[in-house]
C-alpha cells in the first residue's frame, strides 16, 4: 500500500475540499476487506450480468466490464495488484482499478447498486462459505475421534469419569471420546444451520430502499449461488445477524475444543500421565531439556478467549445501530476473519493429533479404581437387594470414610468391618465391585457399558452417512 496523491473520490462530487489525511487512514477498510476481492469481484460479475439481460446496459458494455473485471481478478490472483488506502475499501479499488483499465464505462458498473448492497453481499458470501467450510473441518475432526472411539473399545480401555474434577465413577475411555463426537455433530449442525439461514442476496437492496431500476434480484442470487434474495431492502444491507449467528456458533465451538484441550493438558501431565503427546504437536523449554509442553493444546484454550471477544465485539457493535447501513458496520469483519482462521487452524491440528497420541492404558484403569469410584456400585448393590436408596447411600459414605481414614481402597476392608456397616456386605462382595464390572453395569441408554458405547458408535456412523 502506497500514500499517493489523493484522486478524485468515486463519491466525491458533492465535496468542495480534499479528505484529510488522517481521517483516510480512520476511514479506510482496505487493510483488511480486500480479502473479499474475490467476493466482490463475484458480485459484480452477477451484477452487470444481469443488467445486461434487463436491457439495462448493452452486449458490448457487458462485455468490456465482464473482460475488465476478470482482468482485474487476474491480477489479484497473481499478486500484481496496487491496494491503495486512498481508495477506501475493496469495491473503490476493485472499481477504480477497472476505471484505469477500461476507461468511463466501467462506471456503469455501479447502475443500481450501492457500496451498502455491495458489501453486505461480499461479506454473506464469505461468511456463508467460511460456515460450511467449518462444518466440513469440524465434521473431519468428529470422524478423527470416532475412530479413536472405536479403536479404543476393542480393547475396552477404562478411564476414571470426574465430576468437580474428583474421581467420580469408571468409564470407558470410548465413552470420553463419544462425548466429543457428540457436541462436535452439534458443533456441525450449528455452521449448516447458519449457513442455510444466511443464505439470501441482499444484492439489489441498493442503499436501504431498493431502486426504480427493473432489475432481477432473483437472476442474481442464483447466479451467485443463493436460494433467494432478501426480502426487505432496510434488513438486507442493515442487518448482520447472519455474522452473529456464526460466530455464535464459533464461539460455542471454541469452548468444546477449550474443554478437550484443557483435559489434553492435564492427561499429559506427570502428576496423571494418562497420554503421550506426539513430538510432532508439542514443544520442549530454552532451558529444561526434559520440558515436552502441550502447546497446541495450551494456544487452543487460550484462543476461545479471543474468539467468544469476536462475538461480544460484534454484539456490541449492531446493538445501537439504527437502519439501515452506518459505518460502524464496517467493524463486522476482522472478527469474522479471525474466528474462522483460529478456529480452522485448530481443527486440523487436532484432526492430525488425536490418531497420534498415545494412551496409557494401565495408568488410567489403576486411577479409575481410585477415589472410591465404585462406591456407587456398592450402594446400588444394597438397594437391588431391597434397602433404600438413601440409607445404601449413608451406609457406603460411612465405609469411604472409614477407608479414607485408613488409606484403604473399599476393596481392602475387611469382612468384618463390611458386615458391620451392613449385614449385605461382605469382602466377597466388595472384591466382585471392580472398575470393569462397574462399567459393564451401566447398561441404560447412553451409557458408558461396552454395549452401549458400540451401538453410539455405529449410530454416529450411520448418521455421518446419512448427512
Amino acid at each position: 500500500m502506497t500514500n499517493q496523491k489523493q484522486e478524485t473520490k468515486l463519491w466525491g462530487g458533492r465535496f468542495a475540499e480534499a479528505t484529510a489525511e488522517l481521517v483516510e487512514l480512520f476511514n479506510a477498510s482496505v487493510g483488511f476487506d480486500q480479502r473479499l476481492a474475490e467476493q466482490d469481484i463475484r458480485g459484480s460479475l452477477a451484477h452487470v450480468a444481469m443488467l445486461g439481460q434487463q436491457g439495462i446496459l448493452t452486449a458490448d458494455e457487458v462485455a468490456q466490464i465482464t473482460d475488465g473485471l476478470n482482468a482485474v481478478l487476474a491480477d489479484i490472483r497473481a499478486g500484481n495488484f496496487e491496494w491503495r488506502l486512498d481508495r477506501e475499501d475493496v469495491h473503490m479499488n476493485v472499481e477504480a482499478a477497472l476505471r484505469d483499465r477500461i476507461g468511463p464505462v466501467a462506471g456503469k458498473l455501479h447502475t443500481a447498486r450501492s457500496r451498502n448492497d455491495q458489501v453486505a453481499l461480499d461479506f454473506r458470501l464469505f461468511t456463508k462459505e467460511a460456515a460450511l467450510d467449518l462444518a466440513d473441518l469440524t465434521r473431519g475432526l468428529r470422524t478423527v475421534m470416532l475412530a479413536e472411539a472405536e479403536k479404543h473399545l476393542q480393547t475396552e480401555v477404562i478411564l476414571p469419569g470426574y465430576t468437580h474434577l474428583q474421581v467420580a465413577q469408571p468409564i470407558l475411555l470410548s465413552h470420553w471420546f463419544m462425548a466429543y463426537v457428540a457436541m462436535l455433530e452439534r458443533d456441525e449442525g450449528r455452521f449448516r444451520d447458519a449457513a442455510e439461514r444466511m443464505d439470501e442476496s441482499p444484492l439489489g437492496s441498493s442503499a436501504l430502499a431498493g431502486t426504480p431500476w427493473p432489475l432481477d434480484r432473483h437472476a442474481t442470487a442464483k447466479a451467485l449461488g443463493f436460494a433467494r434474495p432478501t426480502a426487505n431492502s432496510l434488513d438486507g444491507v442493515g442487518s448482520r445477524d447472519f455474522a452473529l449467528e456464526f460466530l455464535s456458533a464459533c464461539a460455542i465451538l471454541a469452548a468444546h475444543l477449550s474443554r478437550l484441550s484443557e483435559e489434553l493438558i492435564l492427561y499429559s501431565t506427570f502428576e496423571f500421565g494418562f497420554i503421550t503427546l506426539p513430538d510432532s504437536h508439542t514443544t520442549g523449554s530454552s532451558i529444561m531439556p526434559q520440558k515436552k509442553n502441550p502447546d497446541v493444546s495450551e494456544l487452543a484454550r487460550g484462543k476461545a478467549g479471543r474468539v467468544f471477544g469476536n462475538l461480544m465485539g460484534l454484539l456490541t457493535v449492531v446493538k445501537g445501530t439504527p437502519l439501515a447501513y452506518n459505518k460502524d458496520l464496517q467493524e463486522d469483519k476482522e472478527g469474522v476473519f479471525d474466528s474462522y482462521d483460529t478456529l480452522s487452524i485448530i481443527l486440523r491440528l487436532y484432526a492430525e493429533m488425536m490418531p497420534k497420541t498415545v494412551w496409557h492404558a494401565e495408568t488410567t484403569k489403576a486411577a479409575a479404581a481410585r477415589g472410591y469410584s465404585t462406591a456407587t456400585d456398592v450402594a446400588d448393590y444394597l438397594a437391588r437387594n431391597g434397602l433404600p436408596f438413601r440409607e445404601a447411600h449413608e451406609v457406603v459414605g460411612g465405609l469411604v470414610g472409614l477407608a479414607s481414614r485408613s488409606g484403604r481402597q473399599l476393596w481392602e476392608l475387611t469382612d468384618e468391618e463390611l458386615r458391620s456397616a451392613h449385614p449385605l456386605l461382605s469382602a466377597e462382595v466388595a472384591q466382585k465391585l471392580t472398575v470393569e464390572e462397574s462399567v459393564r453395569s451401566r447398561q441404560s441408554f447412553g451409557g458408558t457399558a461396552p454395549e452401549r458405547v458400540r451401538e453410539a458408535i455405529e449410530a454416529a456412523k450411520q448418521q455421518m452417512a446419512e448427512r
